[in-house]
This record gives C-alpha cells, sequence and structure tokens, in this order.
C-alpha cells in the first residue's frame, strides 16, 4: 500500500483509507485523522471513532489510542449532501450586487461553504437567507453559487454566482486564470524586493491538512509579489494569484522563508503579537468579466480593523518602519 491513498464513493460516504508512517509512531488516532482529514474537526472525528467509523488494520479504534508504524486506518466519513443546509440570517457586508452575482468582503472565522462540522454560520447560511433561491446550483446543495473560496481566515473579497450561466462564464475565467485577484499580507522577515514565486503545490504526503510545493501530483502555481513597506522583522506585501491553488500565498511565502504573520499552520508556532487569531491575509481586489455586461468590473474590500491596527502597530512601534 502507498504511504496514503484516499477512496471516495460519492454515492454512499467518502472513505479514506491511510497508513502510518514510521513518524507517526505514537500519534493519537484523532489527531492522526485530525491532520489528514481536510475540513473535519477535532471533535467531530471523535464522534465518528466513538461510532465505529475509524477502523485500525481492521478493528474500531479509540480515539486516544496510539498508531503504530504501519497501521492502517480506514475512515468512512457520511454523506453530506445528505444534510439540510439552512437560511441564516447573517449579516452580510456587500461590495457589489446585481441579478448575477454578488461580491461580498467574507470577515475572518467566517467558512466559505458547509462541510462536516460546520454546518452553519457560513457565507453559504448567509447568501440562502439574502438572496433566497437566487444562487446557482452547479456546486450541489452545500456550495450554491460558490464559484471559488478564501480560508477560513482570510478575510476580503470572495464573489458569488446568483445563475448557472454566470457561473459558467466566471469558471472559465478562473480557468484561464484571467480574473484579477489582489491580496495584502504582513510576512514575516524583511522583503528588500519585489519578486514571483514559481513552485507547484500539491497535498502534503504525511500532513493530509496541509499543502507543500514540489510534492508529488503537484498543480503549477504562480505568485507575485510587490514589497509595499518594510519594517525591521515584516514586510507589508501585495500579493497578485496567476493561479488559485488551496493556501497558495501561504504555502509560497513559507516556502521562500517568509511565512504570512498569524499563520498557525504554515508560520511559526509561537505567534510575535498575542491575541492575533489566524493569519493577516486579505483579498482586497477581484476584477473580471461581468457574465452579463461583458464589461470589466473590479470590486476592493477594504482593510479590516485589526489589520489596519496592526499596520499601525508596526509603524509606530519598536520594529522601525521603512519604504
Amino acid at each position: 500500500m502507498l504511504e496514503y491513498e484516499e477512496l471516495r464513493d460519492s454515492k454512499e460516504a467518502e472513505k479514506l483509507c491511510l497508513k502510518a508512517a514510521p513518524e507517526c509512531a505514537g500519534m493519537r488516532l484523532d489527531v492522526f485523522l485530525q491532520e489528514r482529514a481536510e475540513g473535519l474537526t477535532r471533535s467531530y472525528l471523535q464522534k465518528l471513532i466513538r461510532d465505529g467509523m475509524a477502523l485500525v488494520n481492521g478493528k474500531k479504534g479509540k480515539a486516544g489510542g496510539k498508531l503504530r508504524a504501519g497501521d492502517v486506518v480506514e475512515l468512512t466519513v457520511p454523506e453530506a449532501a445528505s444534510l439540510e443546509v439552512c437560511p441564516e440570517d447573517i449579516p452580510l457586508d456587500i461590495l457589489y450586487e446585481d441579478q448575477d452575482v454578488i461580491v461580498i468582503n467574507k470577515p475572518k472565522d467566517m467558512v466559505v461553504h458547509p462541510a462536516a462540522g460546520h454546518y452553519s454560520g457560513t457565507v453559504v447560511n448567509a447568501l440562502l437567507y439574502h438572496c433566497k433561491e437566487d444562487l446557482s446550483g452547479i456546486n450541489g446543495v452545500l456550495r450554491p453559487g460558490i464559484v471559488h473560496r478564501i480560508d477560513r481566515n482570510t478575510t476580503g473579497s470572495l464573489v458569488i454566482c446568483k445563475n448557472d450561466h454566470a457561473h459558467r462564464a466566471l469558471a472559465e475565467q478562473l480557468k484561464e486564470h484571467s480574473i484579477t485577484r489582489s491580496y495584502r499580507a504582513i510576512v514575516h522577515g524583511r522583503l528588500e524586493d519585489d519578486g514571483v514565486v514559481r513552485a507547484a503545490i500539491g497535498r502534503h504526503p504525511v500532513k493530509r491538512k496541509e499543502m507543500a510545493v514540489n510534492v508529488p501530483n503537484a498543480k503549477e502555481a504562480v505568485t507575485h509579489y510587490r514589497v509595499l513597506e518594510k519594517f525591521e522583522r515584516f514586510t507589508y506585501i501585495e500579493c497578485r494569484l496567476e493561479t488559485g491553488r488551496t493556501h497558495q500565498i501561504r504555502v509560497h511565502m513559507k516556502s521562500i522563508g517568509h511565512p504570512v504573520l498569524g499563520d498557525d499552520v504554515y508560520g511559526p508556532a509561537k505567534c510575535p503579537f498575542p491575541g492575533l487569531q489566524g493569519q493577516t491575509l486579505h483579498a482586497m481586489t477581484l476584477g473580471f468579466i461581468h457574465p452579463s455586461k461583458g464589461e470589466y468590473l473590479e470590486v476592493e474590500a477594504p482593510l479590516p480593523e485589526y489589520f489596519e491596527a496592526l499596520l499601525k502597530k508596526l509603524r509606530m512601534g519598536s520594529e522601525g518602519a521603512g519604504k
């Protein structure tokens, strides 16, 4: 068996078959699965384990059970699509809206669409209340209208499609890399010059919730960055995506030794700013050809208050500032 193998049966359930590598010896079963089953919370995984949905070498596993090298873990995740996603009266910061699309400024700590462990409080729940039936159905009941995503702790511009025509048009622009996507970020270390990162991104072979560069089955990924402000130990930058891989900016900046400040997955274990929750990454500018009007539309999401406050602290604090 390979180091990891994924099997999927969309009609009944999602099944993962994983083999514990030598470095996983002694790891708790729930921790092992949390690192490899993307989108599943530890509490939800513990419930699945209690329900007998996780087998270790063919036998029912225990959440706190310690794995040995070579153990084969089989996890069955019940079909999510059978769940009803309910409209919720959650305020949306709307940047632009017409009969085809709606662009919102997504706040931090908000998941875009329902997934295991997150079936309420998502952008989709809010959209179902705001848009009623006016959402494209191409991505099914769990992701109506969703044509692209940004991470839970990333803020900023997100476009949602209200009909299938708009969805197909924007999906094609995403495929052709013609959509303008500009981000703002604060990264560790001092970058002296603008640059570009060209490094293919794929699923980490061991830490299955993470992405990595230059791994098997990686896909082309290109990120352009421009230095906006330099501080003693940090740099404020603009990033423009040429491609749109999962965690692309976060993985690329880590790969060149400048992880995004506050990133609790790809950055340092200890955040230098106590109280900062999640990465300082903001999807500021989003531009695309309008699916019906045929004209270029560009929307900008202002920096969130926490981001502005952090920049002010860096400009005034002991970090020093320069340009």
